[in-house]
């Protein structure tokens, strides 16, 4: 039943709308036909040295061309490249955070993880003006280099920019995921194999990188289908000359060539979705059963002894952290000084801009309290709908029947499809509303939206929990079951207990994903009252830069704060 109330969540909120879009790359002046694709698939502007092959080229005159050094990588091609870059940059970035915030305890531990998570959230036109006062010409890191005599370095704009923004987003996904999975490794079985005789390199490579490594790869297929998303971060720190396959949909869908638009959102949806697909397949293959009973010790971060096994791995994750702190830090810390930043130096006019706006603002203008509201409402409730449908999703996909793999990628689409997409799929579909018996039905924009940040939340939450769901000790639930539980009693008191840090991070994602999301609010909610942080910062970025910048901290402190109250309310609660 409970799977039932997914699905049809899932097509009205999702598949509906979203196929309401899609048709229009095969149903053209009402007539069903493939020239759409026949002319994307064909065209070297999009798929580069590959379009040879569906125009008839041989297939090894196609692998010579692609060789060669003035090969045509075309813009699917340069998207899986900068993609497939980004993602190796988070992956080096996110797990040694990771590493830190699972194995050792030092002051503040708990506030570092929860804010791992703040980078993830922030509207990407506010990244790219932090990114742009960090990293530009005049920028943050400029001027302290010239303080030592150090040369300009210009990286605005550049691939490398969009490759170090991409790890500003997504190393900490990477984090957040990999830390849930590490933290539920069993202590007990580490101890086992030390008592055997393994040594603690061994034992890792044994017994705790079994456990993890797959919440890395996941992790890693997230971010590389995110990254072959990408839109705002591209287009304002790359350039036209760098556009990736999500711009050139927005820029046909803005300019009504639904048509084009949607075969390319298709093309990007097939890419995206085979990534998940082989993960998927690869994790059910794969998954370590532990029993997750006792988690690891945290060792203090202050080293205990002098000795060179101590002291090794705290060096290392001190030069980690001067690394993290010019990714992570610098850009926030730079967007904070242009807010208090004035012609004439430190001012809070920015401040008082926002304060005036909310007492004398038209109605038909941004003010900041009604964006911090409905930001605060949308990411409750998209939270109540996402994180059910998460854990239920994600028991489904962890039972042992045939077609699982197919059913969790069926349950992932949402996170290969464009945002873009999605928000015109519901305002076309639901909130202009649909003909059922000859009544027209139609939905608020406000409910279009929750539903919209529910959509885009809870595959987090599947991600997260179901692979320590899917590696608990079985024995465990059967012998709940044998002693006369239900299902639902086994599960509420046996699995959901031992994988509580996972779903707590999944519901800090859902909640931060509804916060900071942009692109589908923007479809939604033109227009109307309805407006969200982001959005009132990309209403202000548009008349003058130091009201978004305050705005921008607005936002920070906020999401802040809510991951800081998800965290505590969560708690550290492992095991029976």
């Amino acid at each position: 039943m409970l799977a039932a109330a997914v699905l049809a969540l899932l097509v009205v909120m999702f598949y509906y709308p979203v196929a309401t879009v899609f048709v229009d790359a095969v149903l053209v002046e009402g007539r069903l036909t493939l020239r759409v694709f026949a002319a994307i698939l064909t065209d070297p502007f999009y798929l580069g040295e590959l379009a040879r092959l569906f125009a008839g080229d041989s297939p090894l005159a196609v692998l010579r061309a692609l060789l060669s050094a003035d090969r045509r990588l075309g813009i699917v091609g340069f998207t899986a490249y900068q993609a497939a870059l980004s993602t190796v940059v988070s992956v080096a970035v996110g797990v040694p955070l990771a590493y830190l915030l699972a194995r050792y305890e030092f002051p503040g531990r708990r506030t570092v993880r929860s804010l791992t998570i703040l980078p993830f959230v922030l509207p990407s036109i506010m990244v790219a003006v932090g990114f742009f006062a960090a990293f530009g010409a005049d920028g943050t890191l400029n001027a302290a280099l010239a303080a030592v005599g150090l040369g300009p370095v210009d990286l605005l704009p550049s691939l490398e920019a969009i490759v170090i923004a991409h790890a500003f987003y997504n190393a900490p996904l990477v984090a957040r995921i990999t830390t849930a999975s590490w933290e539920s490794v069993d202590a007990s079985a580490v101890e086992t194999a030390r008592s055997l005789g393994a040594g603690p390199f061994r034992a890792f490579r044994d017994v705790v990188w079994p456990q993890v490594y797959p919440a890395v790869l996941m992790s890693a297929a997230l971010t590389f289908v995110f990254t072959f998303g990408t839109f705002p971060i591209v287009l304002a720190l790359g350039g036209f000359e760098l556009a990736t396959l999500e711009v050139f949909i927005y820029g046909l869908i803005r300019d009504l060539a639904y048509a084009e638009g949607a075969a390319l959102a298709l093309l990007e949806l097939a890419i995206s979705l085979s990534v998940l697909y082989g993960y998927l397949r690869y994790e059910a293959a794969h998954t370590v059963e532990a029993g997750g009973i006792r988690p690891q010790e945290r060792r203090p971060l202050r080293p205990p002894s002098w000795s060179l096994r101590e002291l090794l791995p705290r060096v290392g994750l001190a030069a980690y952290a001067v690394v993290a702190l010019v990714l992570f830090c610098l850009p926030i810390a730079s967007m904070v000084s242009a807010s208090l930043s004035g012609p004439a130096g430190f001012t809070l006019e920015h401040y008082r801009f926002l304060l005036e706006r909310q007492a004398t603002g038209a109605s038909f203008q941004v003010r900041p309290w009604p964006a911090v509201r409905n930001s605060l409402l949308f990411g409750a409730a998209a939270l109540a709908v996402a994180l059910p449908m998460g854990v239920v999703v994600s028991v489904l996909t962890t039972r042992d029947y045939a077609g699982r793999e197919l059913v969790d990628t069926v349950a992932m689409a949402p996170l290969s499809v464009s945002s873009i997409v999605v928000g015109l799929g519901l305002l076309r579909g639901l909130v202009f509303g649909v003909e059922l018996g000859g009544v027209r039905v139609a939905v608020g924009g406000a409910l279009a939206i929750v539903a919209a940040h529910a959509v885009a939340g809870y595959p987090f939450v599947v991600r997260i929990v179901a692979p320590g769901l899917a590696s608990l000790d079985r024995q465990l639930v059967e012998s709940a079951r044998a002693l006369g539980a239900p299902r639902a009693r086994a599960l509420l008191d046996i699995e959901l207990p031992l994988v509580w840090p996972a779903v707590v991070a999944g519901a800090a994602f859902a909640a931060a994903i509804s916060i900071g999301e942009f692109s589908a609010t923007a479809v939604l909610a033109s227009g109307t009252g309805q407006y969200t942080m982001p959005i009132a910062i990309e209403r202000f970025i548009g008349r003058r830069l130091g009201p978004a910048t305050a705005m921008g901290v607005v936002l920070l402190v906020v999401t802040s704060g809510s991951f800081l109250l998800i965290d505590r309310f969560g708690g550290d609660r492992v095991g029976l």
